[in-house]
C-alpha cells in the first residue's frame, strides 16, 4: 500500500491507496489560520506535526501500516517556515495567502532577473518577499535563520530528519529556476540567502528521504521507508486526477480556486500573471491561474448568514441567468490576472429583490469570473482549456459547476465517487517513488458525469462576465 498525505490550509488529509490505487483508509485532521494583522496569514508547524499525528493515529487504527511501502507528500505552496541551525522554527510559518510583503514584492519584481530566471512574476504571496519582509522588519530573527522550508517539506523533516524538497512545489518560492530545475544562486543572493539555505532538491516522483525509525515504530510502519519528493499542492492534485501531459487541464474549487493546464514544456508569460511552474514528473511543467479566494468566499459568506455553504447552494434548482447583483470574490487580494495585494471584495448592484438565494448566485458566479479571467490569462499564452476536471470541496456542488461550465463554455467533466486530489496523487508519488513507475501510474480516473455549457445561458454569462470586469475596474483602488 501506498500513502499520501497532503498538508492544506484548513486541514491535514492522509489517504492509503492500494495496488490497484484503491482507497482503502482515509482521515483527516483540522487546522486553524492566525491572522494577527490585516493582510497576515500564519500558521504554527507544530499543528501541522500534530494534524499529521492524528492522521496517522487514525489510519493505524484501520489498516496494518506495516504494508505500506511508499509515502508521498503533498501541501500548500509558498509558505515561508524558518528554522534555526537546531531546526526550532523561528516564527509562525507566512502562508500562501499572506499579503504583508506586497512592497517588497513590488520592488523585486521591478528587478527584471526576477521575473527572466522564475517565469513568473514576484507575487506578495510567493516565500522570496517574505524572506526579505523578515529582514526589513525582523532583522534579528532574519539573522538567525538558516533553513526555508515550505511546509510539506517541515513535515518531511519530522518524518525522515532531512531537508529536501521537490521542483513544483520550489517553483513557487521565487527563486527556482523552473528551465534547469535548480536554484538560481544569483536570485537567492539578492535576498541575502545561498544554496545552503535551501533543502536538496528531487523530482516529484522520485525518493525524497528516509522515514525515520522512530516515526515507523510509533505507527508499525517500515523503517527507512521511502518518501517520495512529493508535490507542491496543484501539482500533486494533477498526478491525482491525470493530469500530466499537454492537453490535460483541471479546476479546483478548493480555498482558492485554480485552473490548471499541463505542458510537455517550459513556456513562462509573466506578464499575463499566469504562474508557470515545474511538474512533480520528471521534463513537465504546469501553467495556472490562481484566484485567491474560491470556496473561502462562500465560506465567508455562509458564516455572514450562519448557515453552511452546503445549506446555500443546495436549494438553488435549475441554472438561472446571472443577476444584478454581483460579487468580487477580492477577501484577500487577487493573483490572477490582477496581481494586486490591496483590492478588496464587493457586492455591487444590491437591490430589494435581493435575497438570499440571489446573494448566493452573486457569490457562485463572481468566483467563476474571476476563473473566466484565468481562462483568458492561460489563452493569452497559447494555452487553450477546451475541457475540464473539476476537484475540491466546491465540485460537489451541482450548481456552482453548471455556472462553470456554461460561463467558461467548456465541458467539465466529475469524477466517479472518490478523492482525487492532492492526498491521492501524493500516494500515486509515494507509488512511484517505491517501484521506479512513473507518468503511466497517473491515469485519468473514471467520470461518472459530464456537465455540458448551457447555450441557452451562454451569451448571459458572456455578458455577466464582461459587467464583473467593469466592476472589477470601478473598485481598484477603492478599497
Amino acid at each position: 500500500m501506498f500513502l499520501g498525505l497532503d498538508l492544506g490550509t484548513s486541514g491535514l488529509k492522509g489517504i492509503v491507496i492500494d495496488g490497484e490505487q484503491s482507497v482503502v483508509a482515509a482521515a483527516d485532521a483540522p487546522l486553524s489560520v492566525l491572522r494577527p494583522h490585516e493582510g497576515w496569514s500564519e500558521q504554527v508547524p507544530a499543528d501541522w506535526i500534530a494534524a499529521a499525528e492524528q492522521v496517522l493515529d487514525a489510519l493505524a487504527s484501520e489498516i496494518d501500516m506495516s504494508a505500506v511501502l511508499g509515502i508521498g507528500l503533498s501541501g500548500q505552496m509558498h509558505g515561508a517556515t524558518v528554522l534555526d541551525a537546531q531546526d526550532a522554527v523561528l516564527r509562525p510559518s507566512i502562508l500562501w495567502n499572506d499579503t504583508r510583503s506586497s512592497a517588497e514584492a513590488a520592488e523585486m519584481d521591478a528587478d527584471p532577473d526576477w521575473r527572466a530566471v522564475s517565469g513568473n512574476i514576484v507575487f506578495p504571496g510567493f516565500t522570496a518577499p517574505k524572506l526579505k519582509w523578515m529582514q526589513n522588519h525582523e532583522p534579528e530573527l532574519f539573522a538567525k535563520a538558516r533553513k526555508v522550508l515550505l511546509p510539506k517539506d517541515y513535515l518531511r523533516l519530522w518524518l525522515t530528519g532531512e531537508y529536501i524538497s521537490d521542483m513544483s512545489d520550489s517553483a513557487g518560492t521565487s527563486w527556482l529556476d523552473p528551465a534547469v530545475r535548480d536554484w538560481s544562486v544569483p536570485l537567492l543572493e539578492k535576498t541575502n540567502l545561498s544554496r545552503e539555505h535551501m533543502p536538496s532538491l528531487v523530482e516529484g516522483s522520485e525518493p525524497g528521504g528516509a522515514l525515520r525509525d522512530e516515526i515507523a515504530a510509533r505507527w508499525g510502519m517500515r523503517s527507512g521507508l521511502v518518501v517520495a519528493g512529493g508535490g507542491g499542492d496543484n501539482a500533486a492534485s494533477g498526478v491525482g486526477v491525470g493530469v500530466v501531459t499537454a492537453g490535460q487541464a483541471f479546476v479546483s474549487l478548493g480555498t482558492s480556486g485554480v485552473l490548471f493546464a499541463a505542458t510537455d514544456s517550459y513556456a513562462p508569460a509573466p506578464e499575463t500573471a499566469v504562474h508557470t511552474f515545474c511538474h512533480a514528473l520528471p521534463g513537465k511543467w504546469h501553467q495556472m491561474g490562481v484566484v485567491l479566494s474560491a470556496a473561502d468566499s462562500l465560506s465567508w459568506f455562509a458564516d455572514l448568514l450562519d448557515k453552511s455553504p452546503a445549506e446555500l447552494t443546495g436549494d438553488l434548482g435549475a441554472l438561472e441567468p446571472p443577476g444584478k447583483a454581483i460579487f468580487l470574490p477580492y477577501l484577500g487580494g487577487e493573483r490572477t490576472p490582477l496581481n494586486d495585494a490591496d483590492i478588496r471584495g464587493a457586492f455591487i448592484g444590491l437591490e430589494h429583490a435581493t435575497g438570499r438565494r440571489e446573494a448566493t448566485r452573486a457569490v457562485i458566479e463572481g468566483i467563476a469570473y474571476a476563473l473566466c479571467d484565468c481562462r483568458d490569462a492561460l489563452a493569452a499564452t497559447g494555452t487553450s482549456v477546451e475541457s475540464l476536471l473539476a476537484v475540491g470541496g466546491g465540485s460537489r456542488s451541482a450548481y456552482w459547476l453548471k455556472v462553470l461550465a456554461t460561463a467558461l463554455g467548456a465541458p467539465i467533466h466529475l469524477p466517479v465517487a472518490g478523492d482525487f486530489g492532492g492526498a491521492f496523487g501524493a500516494a500515486r508519488l509515494g507509488f512511484m517513488a517505491a517501484t521506479g513507475g512513473g507518468g503511466e501510474i497517473a491515469q485519468p480516473p473514471a467520470i461518472a458525469q459530464t456537465i455540458e455549457p448551457d447555450p441557452a445561458l451562454t451569451s448571459a454569462f458572456e455578458d455577466g462576465h464582461q459587467r464583473y470586469k467593469k466592476a472589477q475596474t470601478a473598485v481598484r483602488g477603492l478599497t
